[in-house]
């Protein structure tokens, strides 16, 4: 039997399931219906314990094609029930089985329902996946005398450059926690893709002669890469610029405004927005615990786009005079519905059109 312990002290007991280790993280909840396979492999969890609040999780296995990373940075794993007998003919093994070759501990058979009550109503927190045996007063204690962890772009990010190539554009994809889908939308478009760590500078990006500079997802908090907002403050009018997630607040530092931490953040497959412009609203995938202050846009050279229905944060940002523009969720959609793929379809046209107008420039 293991235990999850939240720092106010609450305490469920279930079943334990993936790895026996102990585990120490931030609790959160995602409210998809599928895609666990997605989620638990989304860098942008690193540093979180994820509660589905879906009530069955695993019944369609694991399978080679829909991982987001080769390795997981998830901390752990809550479910009110997991499949131990999965049935699909893509499946290739069990989430146990997944979970324990990747050391990535798991507990089931606990409230879900209650477990989300209680972060919607104080918000996200501190909390230990742990054996059933241990004493509770002991782990309060150490989670009071431990901080969450504030580098974990440094921790999921590529150490070293690489290229996946192709005879389109060039794109310089700057990793903070990129999701594979996106390197999936690029390829598709026959894009040549070059990812960087998140501590390349400006610089380095230039020199490598992009087309547009894609800004990736990635877990945390913005503000705790500062060298990253001044590099994209530099490439701001000299490239196009497309920024996701992590990267859609990182353009909204750079510009001048602010962000702030959420209650409990947006993590799920069916999250609407609402496009200003069009007066159109999609379904989003999101995962994310900050968002852009409304309010200090309005002091910048940004634009609001798109905005929540549910809470109305931002959800869309362009610039008006730099070829710059960014969302809040995720267009390459992995797991979620495929609303908002046309997005990438916009950078490469925001590309030629950026061309055009400097070729003409040139002959004036």
């Amino acid at each position: 039997m293991k235990q999850l312990v939240l720092e106010d002290g609450t305490t469920f007991i279930g079943k334990g399931f993936g790895s026996d280790r102990e585990s120490f993280g931030e609790v959160v909840f995602n409210t998809g219906m599928t895609g666990y396979q997605e989620v638990i492999s989304d860098p942008s969890y690193c540093g979180q314990i994820v509660t589905f609040t879906y009530p069955l999780v695993g019944n369609y296995g694991i399978n080679r094609d829909d991982f987001e990373t080769v390795n997981p940075a998830i901390l752990g794993v809550v479910v009110k029930e997991h499949c131990e007998q999965p049935s699909n003919f893509r499946s290739e093994e069990t989430l146990d089985e997944f979970l324990k070759a990747k050391g990535i501990p798991g507990i089931s058979g606990i409230d879900t329902r209650k477990l989300t009550k209680i972060i919607r109503q104080h918000g996200t927190m501190k909390a230990v996946i742990t054996s059933a045996d241990r004493s509770v007063s002991q782990i309060l204690n150490m989670m009071k005398d431990t901080p969450l962890p504030i580098d974990q772009v440094r921790q999921v990010s590529t150490v070293k450059p690489y290229v996946v190539p192709g005879r389109g554009y060039r794109i310089v994809l700057v990793d903070y926690g990129m999701k594979h889908g996106i390197l999936r939308e690029f390829t598709k478009r026959n894009c040549h893709v070059t990812v960087v760590p998140y501590h390349t500078s400006a610089d380095e990006i230039l020199r490598l002669k992009p087309d547009g500079v894609m800004l990736s997802n990635g877990p945390g908090d913005p503000k705790d890469v500062p060298e990253s907002i001044q590099t994209i403050r530099l490439l701001m009018g000299q490239v196009p610029i497309f920024g996701i997630c992590l990267g859609h607040q990182l353009i909204a530092l750079a510009a001048g405004a602010d962000t702030s931490k959420m209650k409990f953040g947006h993590r799920g497959a069916n999250q609407p927005v609402k496009d200003i412009k069009s007066n159109r609203t999609k379904i989003t995938s999101q995962n994310h615990g900050y968002a852009v202050d409304t309010q200090s846009v309005q002091a910048t050279k940004l634009r609001l786009t798109q905005v929540s229905l549910n809470d109305d944060t931002v959800e869309g940002l362009e610039h008006s005079t730099h070829n710059v523009f960014s969302v809040q969720y995720h267009p390459e959609s992995s797991p979620g519905p495929d609303d908002t793929s046309y997005l990438f379809d916009d950078f490469l046209l925001r590309i030629k059109q950026s061309q055009q107008k400097n070729k003409e420039a040139t002959y004036v």
